[in-house]
């Protein structure tokens, strides 16, 4: 599936004025921040009047003394990671506000964080996903942590991928080669969240795939290809230039790319996610793409993934921004 030149939304609502919400009080913080300074910077080179705001105690406030003003923004673009952006709850509370945003909807954004169940719903929608284990914290110190690991490594086999049920940025995910590595990653897990996503670690090409939808339906942006210098993507090879080598477009088969598109928009679909996702999946060596993950509130630093699917595909950053804020303003 190829990209199309993003066509501007045919209503005469227009996002004149914007909201970039950035930082909370995630652990990817940091990253958010800089995530909404790229957005603000793209938006006002195509002429958007976008202003950057914490998602704080403030917020609400703000937003009805903007409505009252008579100058209330026409939609918001949400720039947060971890919980605070991708949970739902943010967006749950914008719906009460009566404020239009990017992204999809509270539901669908709850489903896309917890990793269980999306490789679930993905699973049933005929997607391949790698086989894996759910651990809570309480069940793994009830039943004997020694006892579960001798048996999780029997059921799963070697290597394994340790990641938190619910989180991003690679945060407290360890590879696992050697049964004797497995309580420290359980350990580092644990201590981002209640529960553990132990899958089958899947040796292939990694990738990550930008869904966008500005009014005619979900397509796919060219296939990033992900290449580590240390071999592993965790948060320094995502966050610190230089540690991590991509291709975009990612270096596939014609054929390959596009029955990876079709795998990433499906995911989207299954999901019943809205506007834009970021869909990441590993080609083993067969070209069978195998979906890891699905984001709703992609990074979109200078070394995230979405930028670079967008310059690949042709497209101006801050036109596609402004037409996916346009949408949601009609949609208001």
């Amino acid at each position: 599936m190829t990209a199309e030149r993003v066509m501007p939304v045919k209503d005469s609502m227009t996002a004149e004025r914007v909201l970039v919400l950035a930082g909370g009080l995630s652990h990817e913080r940091d990253v958010s921040l800089k995530s909404g300074r790229r957005v603000l910077d793209a938006l006002r080179s195509v002429g958007v009047e976008a202003e950057l705001r914490d998602a704080d105690a403030s917020l609400l406030t703000h937003l009805a003394e903007t409505q009252a003003g008579g100058r209330p923004y026409s939609a918001v673009l949400v720039a947060l990671h971890g919980g605070a952006g991708e949970d739902g709850a943010l967006r749950e509370v914008l719906e009460i506000a009566e404020v239009p945003y990017v992204g999809s909807t509270p539901d669908a954004c709850r489903i896309a964080w917890d990793k269980p169940t999306a490789k679930a719903l993905v699973s049933r929608a005929g997607l391949s996903t790698p086989g894996s284990v759910v651990l809570p914290h309480a069940a793994f110190r009830e039943l004997g942590a020694s006892a579960v690991l001798d048996r999780l490594v029997g059921h799963l086999g070697l290597p394994l991928m340790v990641k938190p049920a619910r989180g991003g940025s690679a945060l407290g995910c360890t590879t696992v080669d050697k049964p004797d590595e497995l309580p420290g990653a359980m350990v580092s897990c644990f201590s981002y969240g209640e529960a553990a996503l132990v899958e089958q670690f899947v040796t292939g090409t990694e990738v990550a795939v930008t869904v966008v939808d500005t009014g005619s339906g979900p397509r796919a942006l060219p296939a990033v290809e992900i290449v580590p210098l240390s071999g592993v993507y965790d948060y320094t090879a995502r966050y610190t230039a230089g540690q991590t080598e991509f291709y975009a477009p990612a270096r596939l088969a014609d054929s390959v790319a596009a029955a990876v598109a079709e795998v990433a928009v499906a995911a989207h679909v299954a999901l019943g996610l809205r506007d834009l996702s970021r869909v990441d999946l590993i080609v083993d060596a067969e070209g069978a793409a195998h979906l890891l993950e699905v984001n709703t509130s992609p990074g979109m630093t200078e070394t995230s993934l979405l930028p670079m699917a967008v310059e690949a595909a042709g497209l101006s950053f801050g036109e596609l921004l402004r037409e996916l804020l346009r949408q949601a303003a009609a949609r208001g």
